[in-house]
């Protein structure tokens, strides 16, 4: 009838606060490959050419990036587990059946992996659809393939079929019966449909599993930006008191902060948080991944009138008899079907592992929050997690209660590293953590931390991925061990670093360093840390999922930088600067001196710098932008920033850009503010003459300018401008001393 069927989304878990969705596209043809395969692509390709981060709606992902004709069939959108993948799906197809977006596409067709494990016979696409939109079977084959059509394929990690895109038969028929796995792979590849749009979700490490050749656009979800997780806590409780506690103890933690970047750990942060702040003997509060997850299970398994974590040794062994058989129960199924990717389960999987689905327990408020029933697209009742890393946590913990032992820590740590999608990765950080519990024996602890520990730092030193070396370096974190963290930061303090002192090893705890660190670090020096693209192999990591950071062809830049930042000639564009406006716009930044020089900002990248310039917590003192590709336009900008009465800008270095007196007599306007503070300015090489100089004269005249000292050397001012500037040198109100 020309309607869309009503859409219910509904929201079983609580964590699902909408504040925004930021998706990122990343140019350069990277695809659908592995992660550690993915860097030197990207890096191959800025060197053909330029590489850069674009922010886009999650409603416009299937819409051409400026500059690009080419239209977009296939989207991969890639972030770790929890980071608000599924929500996007859901909110795009919200605002499509609310008609607020993408009017242009007439059906869509959302099949979450999950669902498409349960298919086990052959169909056609058109039988496919049917099965699951029974309402279709009223329109012909012909007739709804005239329509435009998006697939949206949720969760690649969750998938159990190969996807054996070299060996599958080709399939271009709708009505053709087969496999789902041909099915899949001929829509994927567009032999299927080709007309059809793709939507396919995953978890980084699993993305591989899609040619490159068959993703169009590769977008990334970077999750809550600083601002918007203090704004998840203020939206999630009314009461503001609660909210600046839950904020001031997350921020004390730099691991908690940062973490905090993923929805569903800012919801299970809350939950603990919440009560442990209400209790009045409330214990320790927790700091690191593991003891987060460990209050968050005592919490959901109703201890009643227990008073919650009071004591270490209160943690679970003073579960009622009935909650920890369950939960064990629960840890051995969360276990058993990890290994085997099996993210749902059915009946029969409970009753293998001695679960009663109707047991009242399991539909008690001990797993209203950890496990739920829910109905899949075949309206067959299925069985989950609500969140992976909730499975992840349980199968830890039955392994570590099973058998705790330094063995069981050695052979997980090698599964880990054999896993070829990492999903064993957080199951490893949390059996490591539950192995320094405070409840087991100070001999025990240890024993297993300290054997562990050395282990593991033996792994560092071999030749592993960037992805696999940091969460290595998690899982040190997790056992309390940062001895290779200490030693670079050793370096780092004793002002003695240099790439070639830097194992690699090293080198990535040196990127492990730059994430995790509560220290401010006195000089941040790049082009220092870099001898070949392995480095900026390595380091990749931090940028990736680190809110805080910026890559551009080598360039790694933290809003928690050093005071001094040397990046010249760093082969920089304008696309950096809207970073380091931010950067220098935070409260939190310490930067005083920003060197840029002879990198090709141009006049662009200036004006989105010069809007941090401006900002009442800006603290930059010292800014070089000589040798920039700038002109004349950049400069009303500039002289803005420099009339701002919060700007601390001492010294402005503009040399060897071409300004020309158009540029100078416009920069003038702001020298001559009486807001104006700066005292030092170069020009040197800026092809000024004697009608620049005489804007500068007036300029200095007035206010007084607080201008000490003036680089005009290698340019042209004649005898009439050397006059000039000669005699407002001889005016007793004028401050400046030295003039080149």
């Amino acid at each position: 009838n020309g309607k869309k069927t009503e859409v219910i989304i509904t929201n079983q878990s609580n964590y699902r606060v909408a504040i925004y969705t930021e998706l990122y596209i990343t140019e350069g043809g990277t695809g659908g490959v592995n992660d550690e395969h993915e860097v030197k692509q990207i890096e191959t390709a800025s060197r053909k050419r330029r590489t850069e981060d674009t922010t886009v709606k999650c409603n416009d992902i299937f819409k051409p990036l400026c500059g690009r004709e080419t239209p977009i069939r296939t989207v991969l959108t890639k972030g770790v587990a929890g980071i608000g993948k599924t929500v996007s799906v859901q909110k795009f197809i919200l605002d499509w059946a609310e008609e607020k977006a993408n009017q242009d596409v007439h059906f869509i067709f959302a099949l979450p992996f999950r669902d498409l494990n349960l298919i086990k016979d052959e169909y056609s696409l058109i039988e496919l659809l049917h099965h699951f939109v029974p309402e279709l079977k009223s329109l012909e084959s012909t007739q709804l393939f005239k329509y435009k059509v998006l697939f949206i394929f949720d969760g690649l990690d969750e998938c159990r079929l190969p996807l054996d895109f070299q060996n599958n038969e080709s399939c271009s028929d709708v009505t053709k019966k087969t496999s789902l796995d041909v099915l899949l792979t001929n829509l994927i590849k567009g032999n299927l449909l080709p007309s059809a749009l793709l939507w396919i979700t995953s978890r980084p490490a699993a993305a591989n599993q899609i040619p490159p050749d068959c993703i169009h656009q590769v977008t990334e979800i970077r999750g809550f930006s600083d601002a918007q997780k203090e704004e998840y806590f203020r939206r999630r409780f009314s009461d503001q008191s609660l909210v600046s506690r839950i904020i001031t103890h997350v921020k004390s933690s730099r691991s908690l902060f940062i973490m905090c970047h993923i929805p569903v750990f800012c919801w299970i942060s809350a939950t603990v948080l919440e009560r442990l702040f209400s209790e009045t003997d409330r214990g320790e509060v927790p700091r690191t991944l593991t003891e987060m997850y460990t209050h968050f299970l005592i919490f959901q398994t109703s201890l009643k009138n227990d008073k919650y974590m009071t004591k270490h040794e209160t943690r679970l062994n003073k579960s009622c008899k009935s909650d920890r058989e369950f939960l064990l129960k629960l840890g051995k199924l969360a276990f058993d079907n990890l290994e085997k990717g099996n993210l749902i389960f059915y009946e029969q999987d409970l009753t293998k592992n001695g679960i009663d689905v109707t047991e009242s327990s399991v539909h008690s408020g001990l797993c209203t929050e950890v496990f739920k029933e829910e109905y899949g697209l075949y309206q067959e009742k299925v069985y989950c997690f609500v969140h992976l890393s909730i499975q992840e946590y349980l199968a830890a913990l039955y392994m570590f209660l099973s058998n705790s032992s330094a063995k069981l820590l050695k052979t997980a740590v090698d599964q880990a590293l054999k896993s070829k999608n990492g999903h064993l990765d957080l199951y490893l950080r949390f059996l490591l953590g539950l192995s320094t519990d405070s409840s087991k024996t100070l001999s025990l602890k240890r024993l297993l931390g300290q054997t562990t520990a050395k282990y593991i730092r033996g792994k560092i030193r071999e030749n592993l991925s960037p992805e696999r070396t940091i969460n290595l370096f998690h899982c040190l974190t997790e056992l309390g061990d940062n001895s290779l963290v200490e030693e670079v930061q050793r370096y780092l303090n004793s002002g003695r670093l240099s790439a070639e002192d830097l194992s690699p090893a090293q080198y990535s705890a040196l990127a492990f360093v730059m994430l995790m660190s509560d220290e401010e670090l006195d000089v941040f020096d790049l082009k220092k840390l870099i001898r070949s693209d392995e480095e900026h192999w390595r380091l990749l990591p931090v940028v990736k999922n680190s809110r805080t950071a910026l890559i551009h062809t080598g360039l790694y830049v933290y809003n928690n930088m050093a005071p001094f930042c040397r990046l010249n000639s760093c082969n920089l564009t304008e696309t950096c600067c809207d970073t380091l406006a931010s950067a220098l716009r935070s409260n939190s930044s310490p930067l005083r001196e920003l060197d840029l020089s002879d990198n090709d900002l141009q006049d662009s990248g200036v004006k989105l710098l010069s809007a941090g310039l401006g900002g009442s917590h800006c603290k930059l003192g010292i800014l070089r932008v000589d040798w920039c590709k700038l002109t004349e336009k950049c400069c009303e900008v500039l002289a803005s920033a420099l009339r701002s009465n919060s700007s601390p800008l001492r010294e402005l270095d503009l040399s060897d850009n071409d300004l020309q007196d158009s540029g100078v007599k416009i920069l003038s306007t702001g020298l001559g503010d009486s807001h104006c503070k700066l005292g030092i300015l170069r020009l040197s090489g800026c092809r000024v003459t004697e009608e620049g100089c005489s804007s500068l004269a007036s300029a200095l005249r007035s206010n007084p300018s607080h201008l000490r000292e003036l680089d005009l050397s290698y340019n042209h001012p004649g005898d009439s401008g050397v006059k000039l500037l000669s005699a407002v040198l001889e005016d007793p109100s004028c401050k400046l001393e030295k003039l080149k």
